[in-house]
């Protein structure tokens, strides 16, 4: 055999010795974590947080008019294109384009009950993406088949029209627009308003709303937002993500929902820290105001459930109980996120975080130190 022969055969062998190292590194490297952010601010907030420590933007939201999705109004068009122009801040950020949220998917029932409907609506979508540089749209119907907003109609069919919805999404998109969609975080959602089966392998992620599990409409106390289930209480997003993976869901196109915000209780009797006993709703804080809200000075009192791994505080001299996530529970779900290798974590909403010592530099922090 020639020399040079020999040469160009030791050259290929080392090519694909290279190559195949290359190969095996890359499977044995993790993705890391989706962080999706949805955003419901002012126009010009958006650039006041730290975009470059997301994988996605989710403007929230746009609207159903007739059957084509609708910007709104010049002001959120202006939100939309400044969220889009935070590419150059994060050139890898997929802006994503939310449609309905909670009492904004009325007519969603009607509309999406028949094929021309549906494919108009996706059509419409399809031009709104493509005009605004949007890289996808995220589905929150609340709820498709089950009891949502108070009035709002639902059908049994929503569950199959959903199904088919989807479809003609991907038919109409492809597959370089992404589809997600807001999933409830609790039991009845789970069982009665997808068909899991036949969704999960059209859509990118599946962003798992675990919070708000005890709602404004209860009148007894829990954590809206527990990591785990206690004795107590079912709903979390352990109980959520187990619920599904049983279902058949791929783990990795899943998203656990943490919340930017607390949610109040009034009249609450102090045992148990106020925790599972009679109250009523009064209402939302957000993150960003917590320190000025809840002092010590004035009453609060902090209280960690190891079990469900969620805070809360409680004000006997007002009898106000105020379950939230925080610093150290946000850190906890982007552990369990990470060690169940789901596909991420997403959260209500970033208008919600402060500027500075934020969740959502808590969420990248924890991620870093697991690389």
């Amino acid at each position: 055999m020639k020399k040079k022969q020999i040469i160009s055969i030791i050259f290929i062998c080392f090519l694909f010795t290279f190559s195949s190292s290359i190969q095996a590194q890359k499977k044995l490297t993790p993705k890391s974590p989706t962080v999706f952010g949805y955003y419901a601010g002012r126009p010009t907030m958006i650039d006041s947080f730290p975009i470059e420590k997301l994988t996605h933007l989710c403007f929230s939201f746009t609207h159903l008019k007739g059957d084509k999705i609708s910007i709104g109004n010049l002001r959120d068009s202006i939100s939309l294109m400044n969220c889009v122009a935070e590419k150059k801040r994060n050139p890898n950020l997929k802006v994503i384009v939310s449609m309905g949220g909670w009492t904004g998917c009325y007519t969603c029932s009607e509309v999406f009950s028949t094929d021309s409907s549906r494919k108009v609506f996706a059509s419409s979508t399809k031009q709104l993406l493509d005009y605004f540089k949007a890289d996808g749209i995220d589905l929150d119907w609340e709820y498709p088949a089950i009891k949502g907003p108070p009035g709002h109609p639902y059908n049994l069919n929503d569950k199959e029209n959903f199904t088919a919805l989807i479809k003609t999404l991907r038919d109409t998109l492809g597959k370089e627009k992404a589809i997600s969609f807001a999933a409830g975080g609790f039991t009845k959602f789970i069982n009665e308003s997808i068909e899991w089966e036949k969704v999960s392998p059209l859509v990118d992620r599946i962003n798992l709303m675990t919070y708000d599990l005890i709602t404004g409409y209860d009148t007894v106390t829990g954590h809206h937002t527990a990591l785990y289930s206690t004795k107590h209480q079912k709903e979390s997003c352990d109980n959520a993500v187990k619920m599904l993976i049983k279902k058949g869901v791929p783990k990795n196109k899943l998203l656990n929902g943490a919340a930017f915000y607390a949610r109040i209780w009034e009249n609450v009797s102090n045992t148990n820290a106020g925790l599972y006993q009679n109250g009523k709703f009064l209402k939302g804080v957000s993150y960003k105001n917590f320190s000025t809200t809840f002092l010590s000075d004035s009453g609060y009192v902090y209280h960690f459930d190891r079990k469900a791994m969620s805070p809360v505080f409680y004000n006997t001299q007002k009898k106000w109980f105020v379950t939230f996530d925080d610093s150290v529970s946000i850190v906890a779900k982007t552990k369990y996120v990470i060690k169940k290798h789901l596909d991420g974590i997403m959260f209500w909403q970033i208008a919600d975080d402060s500027f500075t010592n934020s969740l959502l530099d808590i969420i990248d922090q924890t991620i870093k130190k697991k690389k």
